[in-house]
């Protein structure tokens, strides 16, 4: 039996781009919605050190859909952020073969996790707020990058000067980002006035208040990932809530389950027109990461690099 190929980051970074993989995202999206996707919640085990103290989580994330099967490991570890080129989230995902089992790829998850959040996110505002101008985003770290990269394949107005407003507690960083990326530092009420306002925090409190919000505003909550944290207050949650998956979203998002919102629908409804008509006001997308959006990045790459 051949060994399973290795794929580094490096090698992904040159065949995975969001032209590719933001129409596979949408397509994932609607069938897990469909039911033809086999996933359970993610097992998550909070790490400690060897004196007891909380250094980080340890998560899987077994998948099966379409010809394939996939598993990823992935880990935060917040302290990471003070060590020089350690990433806080780090991860692996096998690729196997869903008639026989076998692993056809092992490959270095970190930039699939990272573009196809952004990409989750592209394809909701897409669908949510296609007409947005302007962008809104509380938060400087890689993820705040990664989104505008996505965003601007979906919204090329986000491309002009002025439209993207950035807003974090790290100056230096948000004005890197902002050079970086022809953007705009702005107080945190000004980016939240944005047509998207796009939450991509470590908070674990909220950081957004509604009463800061347009009229009709879309706000993508993608920070937040445990059930005991929030980025979002309950007036933003008193919006009209559309969710990866019900599931998730209340089992796992702080936003949720601390506010008490409702889930109006899931995101693959909405695009393929299952969902009710949704209610005029502002609407809010929450984003937590399913297995399903790693395996759709892990197939792409593994299309692209199988004969290599």
């Amino acid at each position: 039996m051949q060994a399973p190929k290795y794929f580094l980051e490096a090698e992904i970074a040159a065949v995975l781009s969001y032209e590719a993989l933001i129409p596979a995202i949408r397509q994932a999206l609607m069938d897990y919605s469909a039911g033809v996707v086999d996933q359970p919640l993610r097992s998550i085990l909070r790490v400690k050190d060897l004196q007891g103290n909380p250094t980080g989580w340890f998560a899987a994330m077994p998948v099966i859909a379409g010809e394939y099967m996939a598993v990823k490991t992935v880990t935060f570890f917040p302290g990471n952020s003070s060590l020089r080129d350690v990433p806080t989230h780090l991860a692996m995902i096998e690729l196997l073969d869903r008639a026989t089992g076998l692993p056809l790829a092992v490959m270095d998850g970190r930039l699939i996790t990272e573009m196809r959040t952004a990409a989750v996110s592209a394809v909701a505002a897409l669908a949510l707020a296609p007409s947005a101008k302007t962008l809104g985003i509380l938060g400087s770290g890689v993820q705040a990058r990664s989104h505008i990269e996505a965003l601007r394949v979906t919204h090329p107005a986000f491309l002009e000067a002025g439209a993207i407003r950035i807003s974090s507690r790290n100056a230096e960083k948000a004005g890197a980002l902002a050079d970086e990326m022809n953007a705009e530092v702005v107080a945190i009420e000004q980016a939240a006035a944005c047509d998207i306002v796009l939450t991509v925090t470590a908070a674990t409190q909220p950081v957004l208040l509604g009463k800061w919000l347009k009229q009709g505003s879309l706000v993508i909550g993608v920070g937040a990932v445990s059930p005991t944290s929030r980025e979002l207050d309950d007036e933003v949650m008193a919006g009209t809530l559309i969710a990866e998956s019900r599931q998730c979203a209340e089992n796992e998002s702080g936003d949720v389950l601390l506010s008490g919102a409702r889930v109006f629908a899931e995101i693959g409804e909405v695009l393929a027109g299952t969902a009710l008509p949704l209610p005029a006001g502002r609407v809010i997308f929450k984003s937590l990461g399913m297995g399903i959006e790693d395996l759709v990045g892990a197939r792409l790459v593994w299309e692209a690099l199988r004969h290599s």
